[in-house]
């Protein structure tokens, strides 16, 4: 540095009698440059980058003297020096640039030399393709600076250039660029060794090769994959192959985002328990919900011991309830399960009628108030059933199966064909499940009825399950068929209700008696 305040501090002689290199009698200023304003600078400018602040030094002449140089020798090793400190400072400023280009300013691209500072020792090269490697996965742009502002390793660490190798050639890109970016944002480089060999592992153990970009994409790749040993994954994947295997991680990867131990072997254990030790029960729960393992124990038995002891189920009939609803474990028992079991009990259900109930009409538990139930609950007052009836539980549950706006249309349709509220209520209560059937299709059935087979809407009164039969595999179909026999004065009730295979195979009871009366008129009519 000696060298560098001769070359920009000190004026050229002027006379032959000064030495260029000799040193000035006056205190030595010691030069410094401010690293974040390089970058903006060419490299015939670096005079105006030098701070200077006077601090005393001893005058170094003699010291040149003491070591036997001659001055031939200081003005070589002065030059040297120059040489240095001029590459040092072009090197530098390359440096700065090269942050620039990828749009991390001066101050910030301090910081990074600050917290990295091997990337002042790391050929310009090496970065600018680690640069392009990151941005053949898809990191770029702003997201990509602010990586390297955070974790400054990524561009030195050599673990890096392994995984992105993997990632580009191996699955072809195909992880998204956001679940990089949480990556590498959250993981130390170190954690990467070897991710390539547990990818390999769950293909190796089952996981279609389409579903594995699919399965990486949902997974928390940093607690699933980076901070898990391959015998960890390993175990998981063993465990969970008694109750579904390798299925349940393809729809729910985020189960290997859990700890075996602490996480996964309580949770299944609770529901085990709950089903009697029935594992394959256990598994039909959980291939049915596998997101069900994303609650606590704390939480799922909260939820049991509130049918327990509210709705009076037992242990077996909540787990039955579980195989139909799962997803009441993500209901709130305080605002929805708590007040619509009192809803039920004081409609007069028992505990085994709020079983059946519950059975029939599990969304019962699981829809909003204010934007579903209460819509529905007013249509069914209207209409002019009772409140806190068992007749309205029925009529509500039928009506959570449906929509609030085909709800409103069905008791519309009927309205218009001539029906009265107070038939609907009727209807309804003999076979509630006409609240529920598409508008549309009860449309066409009242059609054919009226049209086709000739009956007035009101023998719908006596027979309202007629709705609910499909039109041209049961209706049209049988009707066509024994039209004919019977003539149009069948009953529809029986035409309908009887088994498809006692339809086929055998004559009806109604047949039969209606073939005997015809022999008994014969007879008379011979006589």
């Amino acid at each position: 540095m000696v060298a560098v305040y001769a070359l920009f501090t000190h004026a050229f002689p002027s006379s032959s009698s000064e030495s260029l290199f000799s040193f000035p009698p006056s205190p030595r200023p010691t030069a410094y440059f401010a690293p974040p304003s390089l970058s903006t600078f060419r490299n015939h400018e670096w005079f105006s980058l030098l701070k200077f602040t006077r601090t005393p030094r001893a005058e170094p002449k003699p010291l040149l003297t003491q070591v036997g140089l001659r001055p031939n020798q200081r003005i070589l090793i002065q030059c040297r020096y120059i040489n240095s400190a001029t590459n040092a400072l072009a090197e530098i400023g390359m440096l700065f640039s090269f942050f620039q280009e990828i749009g991390i300013d001066g101050e910030e691209a301090q910081v990074v030399l600050d917290k990295n500072p091997a990337l002042t020792s790391t050929s310009l090269d090496l970065l600018r393709t680690r640069i392009l490697s990151f941005r053949s996965v898809g990191v770029d742009g702003l997201e990509l600076s602010r990586l390297i502002t955070k974790c400054p390793s990524l561009l030195t660490a050599d673990e890096i250039d392994a995984f992105l190798h993997f990632v580009r050639h191996d699955f072809e890109g195909k992880i998204e660029p956001p679940q990089l970016k949480r990556l590498f944002g959250t993981t130390e480089a170190r954690f990467l060794v070897g991710f390539d060999q547990k990818v390999r592992l769950l293909l190796h153990r089952g996981v279609p090769r389409e579903k594995i970009f699919d399965v990486l994409n949902k997974l928390n790749l940093y607690k699933a994959l980076c901070l898990k040993s391959v015998e960890e994954i390993e175990r998981t994947i063993a465990f969970l192959s008694r109750f579904g295997g390798i299925d349940l991680i393809v729809r729910r990867p985020t189960l290997l985002n859990y700890d075996l131990d602490t996480q996964l072997v309580p949770r299944v254990g609770f529901l085990t328990e709950l089903s009697g030790g029935d594992e394959d029960a256990t598994g039909t729960l959980l291939g049915k919900l596998p997101a069900i393992l994303s609650y606590t124990v704390d939480h799922t038995k909260g939820h049991v011991e509130l049918l327990r002891s509210l709705a009076g189920l037992t242990d077996e009939q909540i787990f039955k309830f579980l195989l139909v609803f799962p997803n009441v474990v993500s209901a709130s028992r305080e605002r929805k399960l708590r007040p619509r079991i009192h809803f039920l009990k004081q409609c007069g259900y028992s505990s085994n009628d709020i079983y059946k109930f519950l059975i029939k009409a599990p969304l019962f538990l699981g829809l909003s108030f204010e934007d579903n139930l209460a819509y529905k609950l007013a249509f069914l007052v209207k209409i002019g059933y009772k409140y806190r009836t068992k007749d309205m539980a029925a009529a509500m549950g039928s009506a959570t199966r449906t929509s609030c706006d085909n709800l409103q249309k069905v008791i519309g349709l009927f309205l218009s064909y001539g029906l009265s509220c107070g038939d609907i209520v009727i209807m309804s209560t003999k076979h509630p499940q006409i609240l529920q059937y598409s508008h549309s299709a009860i449309e066409k059935k009242m059609e054919y009825l009226i049209n086709e087979i000739g009956r007035e809407v009101g023998e719908l009164l006596n027979f309202p399950a007629f709705l609910g039969y499909k039109l041209d595999d049961r209706i049209k179909a049988r009707y066509e068929l024994r039209k004919k026999v019977l003539g149009e004065g069948m009953s529809l009730n029986k035409l309908l209700t009887v088994s498809s295979e006692r339809f086929s195979t055998k004559k009806p009871a109604y047949v039969v008696e209606n073939e005997n009366l015809n022999e008994e008129m014969e007879v008379l009519s011979d006589k």
